[in-house]
């Protein structure tokens, strides 16, 4: 399972059009880079990523730790995030969920860059149950193969 959520993350058109890359998945557990660029800065003159990427790489990479136990649909309910740093280089996140039930879990999100200077800190809830069949979230694709899982 974990090696098939880290290429369905790393398909996730979003975490694409980012750079967002998931590394690894465990149960639990997940850690994911962004690559600075260009166009994650905040304004044409400075060096600094805007704080919506960092907050993109953090959702992501804890939707993806609690995906690895759920294995379902698990959408952001909230999320919290703390700015301690600029960030001026590739940014890397681990995730480990602090706690798991059946309708709600959350995780907790650390943000290093490349030096290992911790940029950012969040904490997200996650939606675990009651989706159904069929979710605003899935695509033809996802319905067939649900339904032939069977």
């Amino acid at each position: 399972m974990a090696t098939g959520l880290t290429e369905l993350f790393n398909q996730m058109p979003y975490a694409e059009l980012l750079g967002i890359e998931v590394t690894d998945v465990g149960e639990g557990y997940a850690e994911g880079v962004l690559p600075f660029k260009d166009e994650l800065r905040s304004n044409p003159y400075g060096e600094v990523a805007h704080g919506g990427a960092t907050y993109a790489l953090a959702d992501t990479i804890g939707g993806a730790a609690v995906i690895s136990l759920t294995e379902d649909v698990s959408p952001t309910i909230d999320m919290r995030i703390d700015y301690l740093a600029p960030v001026k280089s590739d940014i890397y996140a681990t995730a480990e969920v602090i706690r798991h039930g059946s309708s709600v879990s959350m995780a907790h999100v650390e943000i290093e860059d490349e030096e290992g200077t911790r940029v950012a800190t969040a904490q997200g809830t996650y939606k675990t149950g009651g989706q159904g069949e069929k979710t605003d979230w899935d695509g033809d694709e996802d319905r067939d193969r649900r339904h032939s899982v069977d």
